[in-house]
């Protein structure tokens, strides 16, 4: 377990911040772009939580919440060349079969939805609006994960995972708001 006696450590007051393998790197890297995004995400989550909502749907963003911890730690643990992105004793990994899940519960909502006849507005039950904030942080979260990518080794898993969770957010979305029937759609043009 992480133990944390001092909050302020001051060796972040210069501009860097520490990795897990204990190597520093500027506060405005790719990397912790990424993983602030991800801190945002699980953020917006948490305030998605506070909303009445099915204990399923409850469940499922309550696990989330805690596999985006690990997310960030999988990003903030750098790869070796050879790593094949396998957790291990010490080292903490998004894994495909997390991926796999999040496809299951997106298919098992999805199933009580009408199909889509126009983009969805965010808005509609305040579960549901909250869920749509999440969805977006989760999109710029792959955005910046992405970019971050471009420059370091980071696991294919975790990029998938976020990948996969912007898609359950906007199918959980969908369910939240009558199961797709409060959907607010837009209008193309309607205020000209």
């Amino acid at each position: 377990m992480v133990r944390l006696n001092k909050i302020y450590t001051r060796t972040g007051d210069k501009g860097e911040t520490g990795l897990v393998d204990g190597s520093r790197l500027s506060k405005a890297a790719p990397r912790m772009a990424a993983i602030g995004d991800v801190d945002e995400l699980n953020s917006a989550i948490g305030v998605a939580l506070t909303h009445k909502m099915p204990d399923a749907q409850h469940a499922m963003l309550s696990r989330v919440q805690n596999e985006l911890f690990d997310l960030g730690a999988d990003f903030a643990t750098p790869a070796a060349d050879d790593d094949d992105f396998a957790p291990g004793e010490m080292t903490l990994r998004i894994v495909p079969s997390q991926v796999e899940r999040l496809e299951r519960e997106i298919d098992l909502m999805n199933e009580s939805l009408e199909p889509l006849r126009s983009f969805i507005l965010p808005g509609g039950d305040p579960a549901s609006a909250a869920v749509h904030l999440a969805r977006a942080i989760a999109r710029r979260a792959e955005r910046t994960a992405v970019a971050a990518g471009a420059d370091i080794r980071l696991n294919p898993a975790g990029l998938a995972y976020v990948n996969r969770l912007s898609d359950l957010l906007f199918v959980m979305a969908r369910f939240l708001n009558l199961e797709g029937r409060g959907d607010i759609l837009w209008k193309p043009g309607a205020t000209r």
